[in-house]
């Protein structure tokens, strides 16, 4: 039992600790105070359009590699977006974080490069 009296002034020291801090305690004191724990919002990070351009040299077969090999689309995909760049002049390949489609138009335009074509890639803010 005397253990359990060591206690006491213990915790009657914390809660008189804690009353001088919040004020008297008297409701009619007109101390209003109220705390609120707000969670911080995060914004979503903007996206951005990767767009192939239509040229009058590059092969169709190329560009569906392309479409294939740097953004995981299957021939059937990639295929019907190569037929859209062909016929419109441009086409939306994919939408991504800035980072994301930086990196892909920089392989792309890479690419294209090292075989000797002069497929264009673009981004744009969505």
């Amino acid at each position: 039992m005397l253990h359990d009296t060591a206690m006491i002034p213990l915790i009657m020291h914390f809660n008189d600790t804690v009353m001088s801090t919040q004020g008297s305690g008297n409701p009619d004191d007109g101390d209003t105070s109220v705390v609120v724990e707000t969670k911080p919002k995060t914004k979503r990070p903007p996206l951005y359009k990767v767009l192939l351009l239509n040229d009058d040299y590059t092969p169709m077969e190329f560009v569906v590699h392309v479409l294939e090999r740097f953004f995981g689309l299957n021939h059937a995909q990639s295929f019907e977006i190569m037929l859209t760049v062909h016929k419109k002049g441009v086409a939306v390949v994919g939408v991504f974080s800035h980072e994301v489609a930086e990196t892909k138009v920089g392989q792309v335009m890479d690419f294209a490069r090292r075989h000797q074509h002069p497929l264009q890639c673009t981004m744009e803010k969505e």
